[in-house]
């Protein structure tokens, strides 16, 4: 497949991204809520039994890995990125090295993962990647985000996409917008179209062919910390506009993150944008925690009963996946998937 088929196979409708790509001391943190010891063997095992799932061939498109990840083997011996693929998903790898201090700022950060990513890059699609993902974060406060950390998060994110484009791979491009703070959904707004903006501007400028990207993206929604409550139908359309206003047309596919709403959360905030989506663009789902956590939790009680684990994530991933078609609805919750 080339860059462009690769991006629509990703985003294909009623298919989303599983964003597996916690890094060891993320999974900690996670194992830690669920009173499991984080080693290699619990690690691998946790994510081998949701790559080995039903959800894989009916309703995700493609699997963000981290580096420990893509280079596994099953407990059958079987190459982790080759498990994905044979499940009907594509396999991809998170990039960037993490969010640093930006110097120049007092409280920013500046994704970093430049220095070697060319030769990282092409190990790891020898590993069977053919996907990316790089992650820039800008947070909201009386004085944030400022003009250098969008100028220079947009300007890495272009180098990042423009170097995956050169090794074959289609990049996601993942500015978020936190959630963190007391902003309301009007001031999201505004940040959100300013990075945007800015982001595209140095995709163009870096000549990254956007047909062959994904761009993974906040909803518009109020900090957590606002007391101005707003409801679906509002972030629905907050979110399209400025989308519509912000991304070029040619732009195949919108895998939204779920950046700390809750599993139900993401799901009805996505179903009421596909209701309501009067552009061209695909609008699916990128979760990490929006797909995992009642798998996490099942693991918890019990790591070998692979049955109700592998129930817990189908019934996630048919939920959002519904959603990414507009047919999700509360109903749907409270029935199992076999």
């Amino acid at each position: 497949m080339n860059l462009e088929e690769t991006a629509k196979k990703m985003c294909q409708k009623g298919k989303g991204i599983l964003a597996a790509d916690e890094s060891t001391g993320t999974i900690e943190k996670r194992f830690k809520t669920i009173n499991v010891e984080n080693t290699e063997i619990n690690r691998v095992s946790f994510r081998e039994t949701l790559f080995s799932s039903q959800a894989m061939k009916n309703y995700i498109g493609g699997v963000i890995l981290f580096d420990e990840t893509i280079r596994q083997k099953s407990s059958r011996g079987i190459p982790i990125p080759e498990l994905i693929k044979n499940n009907g998903a594509i396999p991809g790898i998170k990039v960037d090295k993490g969010a640093k201090k930006l110097a120049g700022s007092t409280d920013e950060t500046i994704t970093e993962g430049l220095d070697g990513l060319r030769e990282r890059l092409k190990e790891y699609y020898d590993l069977g990647a053919r996907f990316t993902k790089w992650r820039a974060v800008y947070k909201i406060t009386s004085n944030f985000p400022s003009l250098q950390c969008i100028k220079s998060n947009a300007h890495a994110l272009a180098r990042y996409a423009s170097l995956v484009q050169e090794a074959n791979m289609v990049p996601i491009v993942e500015p978020e917008v936190l959630m963190d703070g007391d902003h309301d959904i009007e001031k999201c707004f505004q940040v959100t179209a300013n990075v945007l903006n800015e982001c595209y501007n140095e995709l163009a400028l870096h000549k990254v062919n956007l047909r062959g990207t994904v761009l993974k993206p906040n909803m518009i929604l109020p900090g957590i910390e606002c007391g101005n409550k707003v409801s679906s139908t509002e972030i629905a359309q907050k979110t399209i506009q400025c989308l519509k206003k912000n991304v070029p047309d040619s732009v195949p596919g919108i895998a939204f993150l779920s950046g700390g709403q809750s599993e139900i959360e993401s799901s009805r905030n996505l179903n009421e944008i596909n209701k309501i989506n009067n552009t061209s663009f695909v609008f699916t789902f990128s979760y990490g925690r929006g797909l995992q956590a009642s798998a996490l939790k099942a693991f918890g009680q019990n790591k070998k009963d692979i049955k109700n684990i592998q129930n817990k994530f189908n019934h996630r991933a048919k939920m959002n996946g519904l959603s990414s078609s507009g047919k999700w609805s509360e109903d749907l919750e409270d029935q199992s998937v076999a």
